[in-house]
């Protein structure tokens, strides 16, 4: 295997394939765009997840609007490559044994990112032990923490076992991986030692690791009675643990683990690093805004635009600048056929048939309360007024709410009445299975993308850039990444005014219809040049800016450089 990397990148979940349910959402799709902008970059990076046998979950949608799940179902060894190399961990006093499959990632360069993916289903593996690479969030605490060990401990040990020995940087994708860090300091003998780990010891495992944090909201992050970290990890992991300043009385922080260790931290937009500089005071918390990949986000009518117009965007997303040339019907034109697409599939999963020529709005995003998937909803009058009076409107959403939170199933549940009230006034539908493939359809075939999450709590939101990059403007609140990213006007518009505050919901849901009343519907309806002209620049601003590569380059820049 090689041996010439020098970045280990570990995510709780990456997004690669859509027939590949080992990511539930942002954090994990956010994970494959980062490694496919390293293929594409030739940036020596190893990746380290876990294998999911069961996924996430399938998700069915009653006619009520109640969510029900079930297991997919797919088969690794169609993707992946299954490696000889075996490692163990002792958990519970067991010993598990784990082995991982090869996903070779390759750039537009013809640059390679080994993805190792641990799986523990093995005969060896006790049956309890043996289901820790079944579900991807599923289980109880204790399960949790036990996959959160075989990602941090046993990624560690694979690396080691598969001859990766010139890692020089450990890049933790959000707080499930941190243990990675003890790993790292019992490599150094420090757990064997009988009081806290010594200084020299910290801070040698301090100048390998990075840190991103996702979660602007302090009940977002894992925390597990100390206890349980004894029964799980035994004596000696455990007290090493116990000792440093990552626990909250008798609970073990995993954010703070990853904290304690890194000589580098960041949050992914620069509201949210302010964020969450004031949820960590004692860190010196930096931003890196989050990109998307552009060559897997952009869909297929404008991927042969840009090939005709901007040679060499594949290779530098930079070079979308240039869309300003292309003239407006091109941009139309391709948008047009991106959005028959959408139509197309909106009728072949749910019977539905969407007219093409009306303004149809965008929601998809994980089903949770803070982000409000029925916020444009609150006033169906006021809705239905502006779709009888100034232009018909129609409405697509999608998002999987997590098993076990009853509240956002309610939020689906309430689309779906309010699709049940507003009948044929304003079309609304809701797609099931929201996964990699359906996002692209529904970021480049939709003509606004909504987003109105409870400020502060939207730590990037990247749903909005992949519109972007096909052309489609945004109407959301500023937070997360559309502070940056807004210009009234020109690349889209804001729900409230107010950048670095929570405004009251009436004063945000008044400015969303305001502005979907007397600026957004006038303008598609009887301008359509000049909302194609927002289309263009949508693109040449946002799209050309918020792109992985971009976003990986920092990193490489001020997260992985020396001297940090």
């Amino acid at each position: 295997m090689p041996s010439d990397r020098s970045i280990a990148y570990f995510s709780m979940e990456v997004g690669l394939r859509t027939e590949m349910p080992t990511y539930s959402g942002g954090l994990g799709v956010l994970a494959g765009d980062t490694l496919r902008a390293a293929a594409d970059l030739g940036v020596p990076v190893a990746a380290v997840t876990l294998l999911y046998r069961q996924g996430f979950f399938r998700q069915h949608i009653a006619p009520d609007g109640t969510q029900t799940e079930s297991a997919p179902e797919w088969e690794p060894q169609r993707f992946l490559t299954p490696l000889k190399e075996r490692v163990t961990l002792t958990l519970e006093g067991r010993e598990v044994q784990l082995r991982a499959w090869l996903y070779r990632l390759r750039g537009v360069s013809g640059e390679e990112v080994p993805i190792y993916m641990l799986d523990a289903d093995l005969p060896e593996n006790a049956p309890e032990d043996a289901a820790l690479t079944g579900q991807l969030y599923g289980g109880d605490t204790r399960y949790r923490l036990r996959q959160e060990a075989v990602l941090g401990l046993g990624g560690v040990a694979m690396l080691r076992a598969l001859g990766h020995d010139g890692i020089e940087t450990y890049h933790m994708n959000e707080g499930h991986s941190a243990l990675l860090t003890v790993a790292l300091l019992r490599e150094l003998g420090s757990d064997r030692e009988s009081g806290p780990p010594s200084q020299a010891d910290v801070a040698a495992v301090r100048s390998r690791c990075v840190f991103t944090t996702h979660t602007p909201v302090p009940a977002g992050h894992d925390r597990f009675p100390i206890a349980m970290v004894f029964e799980v990890l035994g004596e000696e992991l455990a007290q090493a643990i116990h000792q440093l300043p990552c626990t909250e009385g008798h609970v073990l922080n995993m954010t703070y683990l990853g904290l304690f260790f890194s000589r580098y931290v960041n949050g992914v937009a620069k509201r949210h690093g302010e964020v969450a500089q004031s949820l960590y005071p004692d860190y010196f918390i930096r931003s890196i805004t989050n990109g998307v990949h552009a060559g897997t986000w952009t869909a297929p009518a404008f991927a042969d635009l840009f090939d005709r117009r901007i040679p060499g965007w594949r290779v530098d997303g930079h070079m979308l600048r240039r869309a300003l040339m292309i003239p407006e019907e091109e941009i139309m034109t391709a948008h047009a056929e991106s959005k028959r697409q959408l139509m197309a599939a909106i009728e072949t999963r749910s019977g539905v048939k969407f007219d093409p020529t009306v303004m149809t709005i965008g929601f998809a995003r994980r089903a949770a309360t803070y982000k409000r998937a029925d916020f444009v909803l609150n006033d169906l009058d006021d809705l239905r007024a502006i779709a009888n009076k100034t232009g018909r409107l129609q409405f697509v959403y999608a998002g999987k709410a997590h098993p076990h939170d009853e509240p956002a199933k309610d939020i689906i549940r309430r689309v779906f009445a309010a699709r049940e009230e507003l009948g044929a006034d304003v079309p609304i539908v809701y797609l099931e299975e929201h996964d990699m493939g359906l996002a692209k359809l529904l970021t480049s075939g939709v003509d606004l993308w909504l987003n109105n999450p409870e400020k502060p709590m939207e730590a990037s939101g990247t749903s909005g850039m992949k519109a972007a990059l096909n052309g489609v403007p945004s109407l959301s609140v500023l937070d997360g990444w559309w502070p940056e990213g807004w210009i009234e006007g020109v690349t889209g518009w804001s729900i409230g005014e107010d950048v670095d505050y929570a405004e009251d919901p009436e004063v945000e849901r008044s400015s969303l219809y305001n502005k979907l009343n007397y600026v957004i519907v006038p303008l598609f309806y009887g301008a359509p040049q000049n909302y194609g002209r927002v289309m263009r620049s949508t693109i040449a601003v946002n799209g050309a800016y918020f792109t992985a590569q971009r976003m990986l380059q920092q990193y490489v820049s001020e997260a992985y450089a020396k001297g940090e």
